[in-house]
């Protein structure tokens, strides 16, 4: 896989994928889903009329406890307790609907570009096309991917040494492979966008 790039002429962003790789995002993607809808503080009610809901603030107002969702949502004011509760209940219900249709997006486009849903046959090749707001939507997605990986995994700024450092087999190793992957993907999505 070579990355995104943008077409000559169409101007759309492209990319192949294998469908290992395509079934791995898919799956990245379906996590962070499943994380951001499971872990909601207050559930949603669907059948609420729609303009009222609109106006609905009851939202959160702890920080989240799982890791991921505290580094995805940090407290806006660490100093003021009041004030960072009123931001996160005006707040985080909105931004979490909004990180989780980006990630859905990463795996609609998939599945349009031929992935199948049970997982891909070896051999697969699924050819993307973005253009260039669902580029930007996938790039937003692969911020919360790598913050979520990374924070999984315990990546901190300068430990590079230590992730090289440890064996194929481990399976450290082959979870911070795929942190790098996604930056490299998130990389050349920046390049072909900006290109």
């Amino acid at each position: 896989m070579g990355g995104f790039q943008r077409h000559r002429r169409s101007k759309l962003i492209i990319a192949n994928f294998s469908g290992f790789e395509a079934d791995l995002l898919r799956s990245l993607a379906g996590q962070l889903v499943e994380l951001l809808r499971n872990e909601a503080a207050v559930p949603r009610d669907d059948s609420a009329d729609p303009f009222e809901a609109m106006f609905d603030f009851s939202g959160p107002t702890q920080a989240p406890e799982d890791p991921v969702l505290a580094r995805l949502f940090p407290t806006a004011y660490p100093a003021d307790e009041e004030a960072a509760a009123e931001f996160r209940r005006f707040t985080e219900g909105t931004l979490r609907d909004g990180k989780a249709d980006a990630a859905i997006t990463i795996i609609d486009t998939l599945e349009e570009a031929g992935l199948p849903t049970e997982l891909a046959e070896e051999g697969l090749v699924i050819d993307v096309e973005l253009d260039e707001p669902t580029a930007e939507t996938w790039m937003r997605s692969f911020t919360d991917l790598r913050l979520a990986l990374a924070t999984r995994l315990g990546v901190e700024e300068g430990d590079e040494a230590f992730w090289y450092a440890l064996p194929d087999d481990d399976a450290r190793a082959q979870a911070h492979d795929i942190y790098e992957w996604v930056g490299y993907l998130q990389e050349t999505l920046v390049q072909a966008l900006t290109d």
